[in-house]
């Protein structure tokens, strides 16, 4: 029949997930530090757990030395001795143990055992914790939100408190307590509370798995993911391509009539998706990177530097370098090329620049020169091409007149009267 204690063991065990061999241990070192305490002996002392009587047992240990040799009878027991009480098997070297009395330890080893299994249980739990979500990571979990501090969200998985900081929340998104929120294993942290599981809504890996689960070719592997990237809340970009040339990648992920890419939009929270098929050569790739918009042409300017020069047509120049870039910048990190976008005209203008340039010098080299500091170089070639090649020009224009280039608004023309005022009085 099963002790109080063997009770306890099993209970704490099967309660906190973990092993009853930490408990036991936890329960040994309990007794052990009680009976210093009530015995204050120099003697060597050690406990042990007897699972057939469900008790802890406690010896004091004292090792055999030759009768010349001893010079600490708590610790050592003289070889003459030893073989009055165990014959001629007792050897100089060898441990002898001699049972103490547990009674006396009473109430203090109850507390202290208490209070030695809870440390336990808590390291033990935090090992578990760290063990178990660092093999984890890039997993999807669902979590249920449970509240909010600082701007971070703390959520539940199962048992676990988990956290989602403001920087892997996208902007997209809002929650409530009580709510359910599917998120990605980041990483897990060390502190001094323990193990900090952290979670994402923002990083790629997050629509890797969604893609895994809602398309089964993706999940079988005969479509790969060739890489995704994102800027949450806003538009993402995932290659794809196929092991098997009876299917088209691009139409298994998005599915009959859009169902698989629109069941990750609706979780994503609307969120846009280009979905592209990958290819070994550059110019393909960066070809179909950019879509939604339809490239003329595409230049390699620098193959070790990966620098492309890439031509659309006047009516394609926004689509193709996006809201504040956006396009462009992405399709730059999915395929690992820096692309410089030009539209007709402004190639036009280039090839005219470049002429005068060989005639009358410097005029054309310094328009080639024309940079605004913090802008991005599509916003500066949108405005060459609109005739505004110096920051006094774009200072004159006004925000009314720059309002009318194709593709900016409030904010992009703020930007550039603040750089261009930058230059003029420097």
């Amino acid at each position: 029949m099963a002790t109080e204690l063997q009770q306890m063991i099993d209970v704490v065990a099967k309660d906190k997930g973990i092993d009853p061999s930490i408990v036991i241990g936890a329960i040994e070192d309990a007794y052990l530090a009680a009976a210093r305490k009530v015995f204050k002996t120099e003697e060597d002392m050690r406990t042990r757990f007897n699972p057939e009587t469900g008790q802890v047992e406690l010896y004091a240990v004292k090792q055999i030395a030759a009768d010349a040799d001893v010079t600490d009878g708590a610790k050592q027991i003289s070889l003459s001795e030893a073989q009055q009480l165990y014959g001629e098997e007792a050897e100089t070297g060898m441990e002898i143990e001699f049972p103490k009395e547990t009674e006396k330890l009473g109430r203090i080893a109850a507390q202290t055992a208490k209070q030695v299994i809870a440390q336990r249980v808590r390291e033990a739990e935090r090992e578990k914790i760290h063990g178990e979500f660092s093999e984890r990571v890039g997993e999807v979990v669902n979590a249920l939100v449970k509240r909010f501090e600082s701007g971070d969200i703390i959520v539940e998985i199962g048992r676990i408190e988990a956290q989602i900081p403001r920087r892997e929340q996208s902007r997209a998104e809002n929650y409530a307590i009580g709510d359910r929120v599917r998120a990605v294993i980041k990483g897990v942290s060390k502190n001094a509370k323990g193990p900090q599981v952290i979670l994402s809504r923002t990083d790629p890996a997050l629509l890797v798995k969604l893609f895994e689960q809602e398309v089964p070719e993706i999940y079988d592997g005969s479509v790969q993911i060739r890489g995704a990237v994102r800027e949450a809340g806003d538009r993402a970009k995932v290659a794809v391509t196929s092991r098997d040339r009876d299917i088209d990648p691009v139409g298994a992920c998005v599915g009959m009539r859009g169902t698989r890419v629109q069941a990750i939009i609706r979780e994503l929270r609307g969120e846009k998706i280009d979905i592209v098929e990958f290819s070994e050569d550059p110019v393909t790739y960066v070809t179909k990177a950019l879509s939604p918009a339809k490239v003329q042409r595409v230049t390699i300017v620098d193959d070790e530097e990966h620098v492309m020069e890439v031509m659309v047509e006047d009516r394609q120049l926004s689509l193709a370098i996006g809201k504040k870039g956006q396009n462009v910048r992405l399709a730059a990190k999915l395929t690992g090329w820096k692309i410089d976008i030009k539209s007709d005209e402004e190639k036009k203008k280039e090839v005219e620049a470049a002429f005068d340039g060989l005639t009358f010098g410097a005029p054309a080299e310094e328009t080639a020169k024309f940079t605004l500091p913090d802008i991005h170089d599509e916003v500066v070639t949108a405005l060459k091409n609109a005739g505004y090649t110096s920051a006094s020009q774009i200072i004159e224009a006004g925000a009314d007149k720059l309002l009318a280039i194709e593709g900016f608004d409030q904010e992009t023309v703020d930007a550039v009267l603040a750089s261009a005022q930058q230059v003029q009085g420097a």
